[in-house]
């Protein structure tokens, strides 16, 4: 593998809320948008589904709105700027310029190299990892420093979630792959 972790790092998944306005009225929203999706019993909002970028906005009659599937952060406000394109194209009140606050970031990464999950088990600070592979196949450790949750698997791949920003995964993988270095675990 070339280069360093952190370079095969790739966000998969963005959340994000936001809010556009105070109420609003859903089965008028699903009515009026093609492909919108509400059923009250099975899910207390509107899902509507953008195909450029690739992202699901939740709406909810509070006015919230949960954006999620993004790639990117600029797809997320890509996503954003349609939703209320279209909100207003059916003369709904928006709030000007509503802007998100970003919940969650999931991104992958890649060790390039295979690891012994019961050695890191062993060696790292108990408090902050589980490791139960006869119940899930990954090691998960919990870092304060960025407040990420890592996830990783035997092959060397990473999964870090909980992250407020990009920077946050890099920072986690950095940090990961330092530690597994200095206890020749790599």
């Amino acid at each position: 593998m070339s280069g360093l972790p952190d370079e095969s790092l790739k966000i998969e998944n963005v959340v994000a809320s936001t809010k556009v306005n105070d109420k609003l009225d859903l089965l008028v929203l699903a009515a009026q948008i093609p492909g919108a999706e509400y059923n009250k019993q099975r899910f207390p909002g509107v899902v509507l589904r953008m195909q450029n970028p690739k992202i699901a906005a939740l709406v909810f009659g509070s006015g919230k709105v949960v954006l999620t599937g993004a790639k990117s952060i600029d797809s997320l406000n890509k996503g954003l700027e349609y939703l209320v394109g279209l909100l207003r194209d059916l003369n709904i009140e928006i709030v000007d310029n509503p802007t998100y606050s970003i919940q969650n970031i999931v991104t992958s990464a890649d060790l390039g190299s295979r690891i012994n999950l019961n050695k890191i088990a062993m060696s790292f600070n108990l408090d902050k990892i589980e490791y139960e592979p006869e119940q899930f196949p990954g090691l998960v450790y919990r870092l304060d420093d960025p407040k990420v949750v890592v996830l990783l698997f035997g092959s060397g791949k990473l999964i870090i979630t909980g992250g407020k920003k990009p920077e946050d995964a890099k920072r986690a993988v950095q940090k990961i792959y330092k530690d597994l270095s200095e206890m020749k675990m790599l």
